[in-house]
């Protein structure tokens, strides 16, 4: 519970300016930033310069350069547009002196429309499944030391994979990815919070489903696995401290490169979101 709590304070940043904000970054045992961390920041930075009855419909960002965790992030919010039912805001990251990350996001007020979704799939509950610490415990003996301290260290999301699997040598398979997830706690009742905390989560997993097909992992010698953009729609209100199911699944690898694509279901169906992401795929 206090690795939640120290991320949803990180995630409420510091303002510096009017918009300029400051944040720091928790170390998950990767050696720089996590990538849902700047992502979840940005859209907070971005949150706090819109009017309350708006609320995050789409966001497209950059990766630009890794973060370092020992130094803070600068977020600076550029208030593009302010129409009668849309907003929109950029928001650059810089540490050093440079851009590490780019994020436009647009904001819309509550509207009634036309509705449809895809179905969600069916699969098991997540109560009947392990965890992926669970999972790492029973191939502790496998594990590379370079995947130990983040395989046990405490998060602030449970996840559970759909299937199972082994995820220190996954076999050749579709590039085909399911997971429950939800917070380690209860969270208040803010619709922003719930936003970018899904944000956050959304990177977790993601690009590597891309590498289902060929057999390799990010940790396996020789390959560099890395964030280059990330893109979500948030279709309506969602509770992150309540189980969502994400379905992700790579239409194609090509040039260094593997896109990856998800949904985002409530646990009784509803599609609260989708995401997408390409990612640098490079075997050296």
């Amino acid at each position: 519970m206090q690795v939640l709590d120290d991320l949803v304070e990180l995630l409420a940043l510091e303002r510096i300016e009017a918009d300029l904000f400051r944040g720091q970054s928790q170390d998950l045992g990767w050696g720089t930033v996590f990538g849902g961390q700047v992502l979840g920041q940005a859209l907070s930075a971005a949150v706090q310069t819109v009017p309350k009855d708006r609320h995050a419909h789409s966001l497209h960002a950059y990766f630009l350069r890794p973060g370092d965790v020992t130094r803070p992030i600068v977020y600076d919010v550029d208030r593009i547009r302010d129409g009668g039912t849309f907003t929109t805001r950029r928001v650059v990251a810089i540490q050093n002196g440079h851009a590490i990350f780019n994020l436009a996001a647009s904001f819309q007020i509550e509207e009634e429309g036309f509705e449809h979704q895809d179905e969600m799939p069916e699969v098991p509950a997540p109560e009947t499944l392990a965890t992926e610490q669970e999972l790492f415990r029973e191939l502790q003996d496998r594990i590379p030391p370079v995947l130990r301290d983040r395989a046990f260290a405490a998060r602030p999301f449970e996840v559970r994979p759909v299937g199972g699997g082994d995820l220190i040598s996954p076999p050749v398979q579709p590039a085909r990815r399911m997971v429950w997830l939800k917070t380690v706690g209860k969270l208040p009742d803010d619709p922003a919070l719930h936003r970018y905390l899904l944000a956050y989560a959304s990177d977790h997993a993601f690009v590597t489903t891309a590498l289902l097909p060929h057999g390799v992992t990010w940790h396996t010698k020789g390959m560099q696995v890395a964030s280059l953009d990330h893109v979500m729609w948030f279709h309506r209100a969602v509770r992150v401290d309540e189980w969502l199911l994400h379905v992700m699944d790579s239409p194609a690898a090509h040039g260094g490169r593997g896109v990856v694509r998800g949904r985002v279901f409530t646990r009784d169906g509803k599609l609260v979101a989708t995401t997408a992401q390409e990612g640098l795929i490079r075997k050296r």
